[in-house]
């Protein structure tokens, strides 16, 4: 029972470190039951193994992320077993809805929420080398009884590693002493677009990072830099290979049009190498993008600060938990 009780305590562990570097709180109870109000369920309760929270950036409401945290061996991931918790998970959300017992313990009064759910998957065993969406691919969502407002978000082994290296980087990154070190977390946010038909509410806030942020293709922190004439700086975090030139081109296209250009800004990009390419990758993307945008008249500024965008490899490292030390930490 013990040994069972740790492995469970290395998903609840490697969340936290995760989801603090953006910007999610934690709330209430953990590891709780709470009572099922929807007869449909057959349940007596349904369990909250964590509640986390963030604010929406484009609305004004409190988004809380009823949480099932799973920590699996290799061999134990499965596809009956992740329909179980998703169907398990998909409950959970509706029930919290209508639940007054689940609002008293994670809503307070006077904030507007909607609730989300996350399926976080931990594989304790560091063994899992099958592409996940495998699991997934046959899976019909549609048949899951999850009212159309909610949303539910599955965070796969391959998903953990890539969000542990990047708050790994940015913790590293936070905790330098010389040039290139990012300021405090109140001088950092996360970037979102400025939606074209819809207001920015949290604009000039300190946002964190959505949960449809955390499961896209690239995370970018915005921070302001320590001497304020010099501007905003950028960290952009893609999560491809970089083993191709393509990717490389689509993102700088991206960082063009979404307006992170500017003569006193500074923008870096970070990926995990996992060949050795990325770094040549990047430089060829550049020139080739350099040439598209030309640098006659009335480009020469866009040319050079296209120019000097720069890259760097996430130093990448597999979050792993020890049971023995798990279960001596006795003060907690």
């Amino acid at each position: 029972m013990a040994e069972t009780q740790n492995i469970g305590r290395m998903a609840e562990l490697i969340s936290d470190e995760i989801f603090e570097e953006f910007g999610w709180k934690k709330i209430g109870p953990i590891n709780v039951n709470w009572d099922c109000v929807d007869s449909r369920h057959g349940k007596v309760t349904h369990p909250s193994d964590v509640v986390f929270y963030y604010d929406e950036p484009y609305s004004d409401l409190r988004t809380f992320v009823q949480t099932d945290l799973k920590s699996y061996a290799k061999n134990s991931i499965s596809k009956s077993a992740l329909i179980g918790a998703i169907n398990s998970l998909a409950m959970q959300v509706s029930c919290a809805d209508k639940s007054e017992q689940w609002r008293e313990h994670y809503a307070p009064d006077h904030v507007p929420y909607q609730i989300a759910g996350m399926l976080f998957v931990y594989n304790h065993d560091g063994g899992f080398d099958r592409e996940f969406s495998d699991y997934l691919e046959d899976i019909d969502f549609s048949s899951i009884d999850l009212p159309r407002k909610n949303k539910i978000a599955v965070i796969s082994p391959e998903n953990i590693f890539w969000l542990h290296n990047v708050g790994q980087e940015i913790a590293r990154m936070r905790g330098r002493q010389k040039e290139g070190r990012l300021p405090d977390r109140e001088y950092c946010s996360f970037f979102y677009p400025q939606p074209v038909r819809a207001f920015f509410v949290r604009s000039g806030e300190v946002t964190a990072a959505s949960i449809e942020v955390l499961t896209g293709p690239r995370i970018i922190l915005r921070y302001k830099k320590e001497i304020p004439s010099v501007g905003i700086g950028y960290i952009v975090f893609h999560r491809g290979d970089g083993s191709t030139t393509e990717k490389f081109l689509y993102l700088l296209d991206y960082i063009r049009q979404h307006e992170m250009l500017h003569p006193e800004s500074s923008i870096e990009i970070k990926a995990i190498d996992r060949d050795g390419t990325s770094q040549n990758n990047f430089q060829k993307s550049k020139l080739k993008y350099l040439e598209m945008i030309g640098g006659g008249a009335g480009h020469d500024g866009i040319y050079q600060m296209v120019k000097s965008i720069s890259f760097s490899p996430i130093r990448s490292v597999v979050p792993h938990f020890s049971e023995t030390a798990i279960g001596m930490e006795y003060d907690r």
